[in-house]
């Protein structure tokens, strides 16, 4: 048994153990659960070792599975990267592209520049996923990822897209349904929309200090799941303008206690991420390239 021959197989039992079982690794390669089932049957055999424990509810590594699959990780990156490196001396941009951005950023920025981006490189097939919390890259097979804000990962290589500035927002209807004009002092007696999972991004980076901390009355699990709330006239949250910048010019939000927010600030930061050790592959640069000066951050 080679690696090269086994490839397959081999992408099928990282799909098993990435997502905890035969079903859901069928379902991710779009593929039938009983042909995954055959391909661990016969990697087992060829290898003459029992790589997983089979139970009713789920399938776990034996050690000797846990050394074999850390091992294949490494051994289908280095396949990806000679292959990269083929199609850079080709000098043809193709192949698969998964592209992980949180959904505000792929369905206000990068949708709409697909169709060009298609038309100018044919060749690449594009994967387009959506995640509200940081992925691991290789974990989910991901080329590259958008992220928002500053970045910790110390092991990726990152490119800076640009900077998208924050505001507070709230619709018309929220403001007028208010007793007085919102300032600063009164804030905190609105109602204020945050974010469900990511506790961090509820602490407003405002230049003064409030009376009382701002506590939100209203959560919600993504970026544009607030964004639709704050349209709905549920209250005031804080956005980056590269999602709400159509809407403030419809009038559909409005920008209030402009100035409150600190800026320049790391979290207005948007990087694309993409690992140290693999290549900056032609697909890469080439999707790269062509977002970069059309995005409107």
């Amino acid at each position: 048994m080679t690696i090269i021959s086994q490839t397959a197989s081999l992408e099928m039992l990282i799909a098993v153990v990435d997502n905890g079982g035969f079903s859901a690794a069928a379902k991710q390669l779009d593929t039938q659960v009983a042909r995954v089932s055959r391909a661990i049957a016969k990697l087992e055999q060829d290898l003459d070792c029992t790589l997983l424990n089979r139970t009713t509810r789920r399938v776990e590594l034996t050690q000797e599975g846990l050394f074999f699959v850390n091992e294949v990780r490494v051994s289908l990156q280095q396949l990806n990267y000679a292959e990269s490196r083929l199609r850079e001396l080709k000098q043809t941009p193709t192949g698969n592209l998964r592209v992980d951005a949180a959904s505000p950023f792929m369905l206000h920025q990068l949708t709409p520049l697909i169709a060009g981006f298609r038309e100018a490189y044919p060749l690449i097939e594009l994967e387009l996923i959506s995640n509200e919390s940081i992925i691991d890259l290789i974990e989910k097979r991901t080329d590259v990822a958008i992220r928002i804000g500053q970045l910790e990962d110390s092991n990726l290589h990152a490119r800076l897209l640009g900077n998208s500035q924050l505001h507070l927002v709230a619709s018309p209807a929220y403001l007028q349904s208010l007793s007085a004009p919102m300032t600063l002092e009164t804030l905190s007696e609105c109602s204020i929309i945050g974010f469900a999972h990511s506790a961090n991004l509820n602490n407003w980076p405002l230049k003064h200090r409030l009376p009382k901390p701002l506590k939100p009355n209203i959560l919600g699990s993504s970026g544009e799941t607030i964004r639709q709330l704050c349209l709905q006239g549920n209250g005031v949250a804080l956005l980056s303008d590269f999602m709400i910048a159509k809407d403030v010019r419809e009038g559909k939000l409005l920008k209030v206690l402009q100035g409150s927010v600190i800026s320049p600030h790391p979290r207005e930061q948007i990087n694309a991420v993409y690992y140290k050790n693999t290549a900056l592959s032609s697909r890469i640069s080439a999707f790269l390239d062509y977002i970069q000066d059309k995005l409107t951050l």
